[in-house]
């Protein structure tokens, strides 16, 4: 703390090296007339360099010893001003420097035009935001002098809202129409808000009496309507996607497992589960052992997930579901006892509580495509992370030996098994490849939520719909039905609310597996079971 305020005394030091000693005096020895004189000087220098002063003095850091001494205090330290030495300890004989509401607006003035000018585009940005809450004439010039000089384009469109509406108010007919027109090609949801005020109405008429005006008003408010639910439809279709690029890591595996092999294997969730926590240890080994590298971490925790669920998915094949092929039953209670044994183990090494597994610098903050409408960078990764497996999955599938066999032993298993297709080590490695894709959709989950014992379970459900409404065995029709699900789910939840969108997803379900039971998008040619 006291090296900040040390570096910050400094600057001010510099600063008021900077300033002209009179103009420093007036401030604090002038009167009314006086210092509000040297305030505009200062504004109209340009030099970021006051903002300290000018802050100091709106905030009630700037004090005067006799009539000698101009302070500026932050904590127990201060810098004369005057003559730009640091003074410790503080005089105890300190004047506070009285200022009026006329003072105070030409502080504001003054610190919203050197901030709206700033080198610094963080603090222009800051101040252009500043803005959006409430701005008055008096910043009108500084506004209009920023907007001339901007280039950066955020930035010059916060500037031209907070200047129409501020002329808004204006009585010149023609800045309000000129106001009305610049706030049509607004992205942001406030200026909805500033022309809704011009059509306000109270008991029954108009509060606006001029009707060009009204009109103008009622055509932009239409185009800002039209721009804003372009963007809610931008937002949701990305959060559809985003939704079903998880629901698609989470079902593809069981797509392999439940369609190659006929298991209802209900501890696939418990797969996912491990997956994020294999995310969250290579995490933890990262931090401790490997810090400057920590940003790397998730590059590593990748196969670190897919293999540690696709060991403990062959070890689970191998030593219970090996047995219990062709009797669906037994196979649905023995890995719902396996899935509640696999959470226990994991509230016993890690703990019942939630554990959190951080971003990658890389992975924070998102992308604004328009104004209110952030599409985050977690989830653009994890939506290209998908994409990624995807094809991945497709190239071992159509492109390899062990694809060839498990395409073989999924269209017709017996008659796989007569020309030579080793069946019982296929099933072992699909098994384990199935699981292994659950393990990364562990990862891909641990970064945008908490991982805990019971992530898998709120997938296991969802997984099995994208399955059979997509096709047993069918990879596009994972797909097809992963987005779909994802992107109507979104919808639905817009407009009816998450219980009710959820309800309908599954009715309509449900409705499709009474018409079409072999899915959407079925194999074609001899399946397992003819």
């Amino acid at each position: 703390m006291r090296w900040c305020i040390a570096l910050m005394l400094g600057f001010c030091a510099c600063a008021a090296n900077a300033m002209a000693p009179q103009v420093v005096h007036d401030i604090a020895f002038g009167d009314n007339d006086a210092k509000v004189n040297a305030i505009a000087a200062l504004a109209a220098g340009g030099d970021t360099g006051a903002l300290p002063l000018l802050r100091g003095l709106r905030d009630g850091d700037v004090h005067t010893v006799a009539d000698t001494q101009v302070l500026l205090v932050k904590g127990n330290a201060a810098v004369d001003l005057l003559t730009g030495s640091a003074v410790m300890p503080l005089p105890e004989s300190r004047g506070d420097i009285v200022i009026n509401n006329r003072i105070r607006r030409a502080l504001d003035t003054a610190i919203a035009a050197l901030e709206l000018t700033a080198p610094d585009r963080a603090v222009r940005l800051a101040a252009a935001r500043g803005l959006q809450s409430g701005a008055d004439e008096d910043l009108l010039p500084a506004i209009s002098t920023a907007l001339a000089r901007e280039t950066d384009s955020e930035i010059r469109e916060l500037l031209s809202v907070a200047q129409a509406s501020v002329q808004l108010t204006s009585n010149d007919k023609t800045a309000r129409l000129a106001a009305i027109r610049a706030l049509a090609a607004s992205n942001y949801a406030s200026t909805k808000t500033l022309l809704l005020g011009v059509l306000e109405q109270k008991d029954g008429s108009f509060v606006e009496r001029d009707a060009d005006i009204r009109t103008a008003a009622a055509k932009s408010l239409r185009d800002v309507e039209n721009r804003l639910s372009t963007g809610e439809m931008i937002g949701r279709v990305f959060s559809g996607i985003s939704l079903g690029s998880i629901l698609l890591l989470a079902a593809l595996g069981l797509a392999i497992t439940y369609g190659l092999m006929g298991v209802i294997n209900m501890a696939h969730g418990e797969l996912i589960m491990i997956g994020a926590y294999a995310t969250y240890v290579v995490q933890n080994v990262f931090r401790a052992q490997f810090l400057p590298w920590f940003d790397a971490y998730l590059i590593a925790a990748v196969p670190a997930a897919f293999l540690v669920s696709a060991l403990v998915g062959m070890a689970l094949e191998r030593s219970v579901i090996r047995f219990l092929y062709g009797r669906p039953l037994e196979t649905l209670l023995a890995t719902w006892g396996i899935s509640l044994v696999l959470i226990q183990a994991v509230r016993t090494i890690f703990g019942a509580q939630n554990v959190r597994v951080e971003n990658p610098s890389w992975m924070s903050g998102g992308i604004e495509a328009i104004s209110g409408v952030i599409l985050p960078w977690n989830r653009v990764a994890i939506i290209g992370f998908a994409a990624g497996v995807l094809v991945l999955m497709w190239l071992l599938l159509t492109r390899t030996r062990l694809g060839l066999f498990v395409r073989a032993v999924t269209q017709n298993r017996s008659m796989a098994s007569c020309t030579g297709v080793p069946t019982i080590r296929v099933d072992t490695l699909a098994f384990g490849l199935g699981s292994g894709i659950a393990g990364l959709a562990g990862c891909a989950l641990s970064q945008i939520g908490n991982v805990g014992p019971e992530l898998g379970q709120g997938y296991i459900v969802d997984s099995f719909m994208v399955v059979v409404l997509g096709g047993v065995g069918q990879l596009a029709g994972t797909v097809y039905a992963a987005m779909s699900l994802g992107i109507v789910d979104k919808f639905l939840e817009a407009w009816s609310g998450a219980v009710l969108a959820k309800i309908a997803v599954l009715v309509f379900i449900i409705v499709v597996i009474q018409k079409r039971p072999q899915g959407l998008f079925a194999l074609k040619g001899r399946t397992v079971g003819a």
